[in-house]
């Protein structure tokens, strides 16, 4: 800000403009002045592909391809309600705030763009397949979040996005979205299913080892070695049959690993090859063999 003197000698004051000082709804209409040009390059491709596809009414079209256009913004599409497919790929789009009353959306293709934030995906219950590769997506929380209680979808693709760098990315999506069968390409395994509660949910992990019959229960999941509390004694005139622990304990999860550690033991007996004499020593060697061993291993 500066000042100058006029021609009678009074000083003029001279602002620099500054947009925060404007009302907000002026300063909204320039924000849509701004983004003009980007819409109207979007609402011209929308009315290509119409023409091609030959569409008149709004309810016939049920898949748009708006690929490769150099779209960097996308105009409101609420008016096809019956859209099930939309290719959008290979553009330059930043967010998704076009898709709001799109609830039959089943395919949606955002691969290959320059998206950080998916904020109003989750507006989309119907989504089975969303193909999101090749992004600038960061915040995998927030990304997880707009994902959860898309109960319909199952094939998702997240890979080449920065957070994919952290190491249990893969296990953090299953855990947090248990419905996906295909990620990345790839299968969801049930050893990974059964990874991700090992590693994200300890209790539930720790129930599971201790009903599991006929095996030793795996206390490593907890990096805190396993402490029992102390046992308090019942009543001497407390009747038990002989053949009951007369142990009560305070944690119910403490009974089950002490039971688990007393469960009978399953033996497995085969020959031990190694002590089989071969076809020379058989036949050539004068002295007597000794006789084949057997192994027994056992089990709790």
């Amino acid at each position: 800000m500066g000042s100058v003197r006029g021609a009678a000698g009074l000083p003029h004051v001279l602002m620099t403009w500054d947009p925060t000082h404007l009302p907000q709804a002026f300063r909204h209409t320039m924000s849509l002045a701004s983004s003009g040009p980007a819409l109207e390059i979007s609402r011209r491709a929308v009315e290509d592909q119409l023409k091609i596809c030959g569409h008149k009414r709004d309810a016939d079209v049920f898949e748009l391809f708006l690929s490769q256009k150099e779209l960097t913004d996308v105009i409101d599409l609420s008016r096809f309600k019956n859209l099930k497919y939309l290719w959008l790929h290979h553009n330059k789009l930043q967010g998704i705030t076009f898709l709001t009353r799109n609830y039959c959306l089943t395919e949606l293709y955002l691969n290959n763009n320059a998206i950080v934030e998916i904020e109003g995906l989750h507006c989309l219950p119907s989504l089975y397949i969303l193909q999101l590769q090749h992004n600038e997506l960061t915040n995998m929380d927030a990304t997880v979040k707009e994902l959860t209680g898309m109960l319909h979808l199952k094939t998702l693709s997240l890979y080449q996005n920065p957070f994919c760098q952290y190491n249990l990315y893969r296990l953090y999506i299953i855990y947090h979205l248990p419905g996906i069968e295909l990620l990345d390409r790839k299968q969801v395994t049930e050893k990974e299913r059964r990874s991700m509660v090992t590693i994200f949910n300890h209790k539930k992990a720790h129930i599971v080892q201790s009903i599991a019959f006929g095996r030793k229960v795996d206390d490593s999941w907890n990096p805190q070695s396993f402490q029992q509390k102390p046992a308090q004694r019942v009543p001497s005139d407390f009747a038990f049959a002989d053949n009951v622990d007369k142990t009560v304990f305070d944690d119910p999860e403490d009974a089950v690993f002490v039971r688990s550690m007393k469960r009978s033991l399953m033996a497995f007996t085969f020959l031990n090859w190694d002590t089989v004499p071969k076809r020379e020593e058989k036949y050539l060697e004068e002295k007597d063999t000794d006789p084949a061993q057997m192994l027994t291993v056992t089990l709790r």
